[in-house]
């Protein structure tokens, strides 16, 4: 494993903080790399030795927090839903701007469709067509369903539609799982 200089770290999470703050105020287009740059008191260079523009840095950001996760995922695989979704929505919390912009309508379609398909990828591994309360439904029906609920319930709550806390969002959505899957 190969150290990075802690300055080129601190960087990068300037940058990236930077430019979280910036698509909270203004949409994609309008920001440009001057803007980073200042926001995150680094140069133009800085952030050009890291990203090859703000599309490349949207997509870092965007690959950063779907690797996350889906090693979240992968960590939590032997766990009940709710406790799942516990884990999840504290990662949520704890990334709040970035899920918030990315989720909202000024947010990337692009993460929402790679979001949805990490989703869908985790459905699928539970669901049970073969026997029980799911036995003869289409599995593709089925993880699509899921799918988009999950996605839409996690949408609403950062778009302030779900005023209940993260705790009970995630407990809900779990029991909810459990009962139907």
């Amino acid at each position: 494993m190969t150290l990075v200089d802690r300055r080129i770290l601190k960087s990068q999470e300037a940058i990236k903080k930077a430019f979280i703050e910036l698509l909270s105020e203004k949409n994609l287009d309008h920001i440009t790399i001057q803007d980073i740059a200042d926001r995150a008191n680094v140069g133009r260079r800085t952030v050009y030795s890291h990203y090859l523009d703000k599309y490349d840095l949207l997509d870092k950001l965007i690959d950063e927090h779907i690797s996350e996760l889906e090693k979240l995922c992968k960590s939590t695989a032997e766990m009940s839903f709710v406790d799942a979704f516990l884990v999840w929505f504290e990662y949520f919390e704890n990334h709040y701007s970035f899920f918030s912009i990315m989720l909202a309508s000024k947010g990337s379609p692009y993460f929402r469709s790679r979001f949805l398909a990490l989703v869908i990828d985790e459905v699928k591994r539970e669901v049970d067509v073969k026997a029980g309360k799911n036995k003869g439904l289409s599995q593709v029906v089925l993880v699509q369903f899921f799918g988009a609920a999950i996605v839409g319930i996690i949408e609403s709550y950062f778009t302030n539609g779900i005023p209940d806390p993260p705790q009970v969002v995630a407990e809900q959505v779990g029991i909810l799982l459990e009962r139907n899957l």
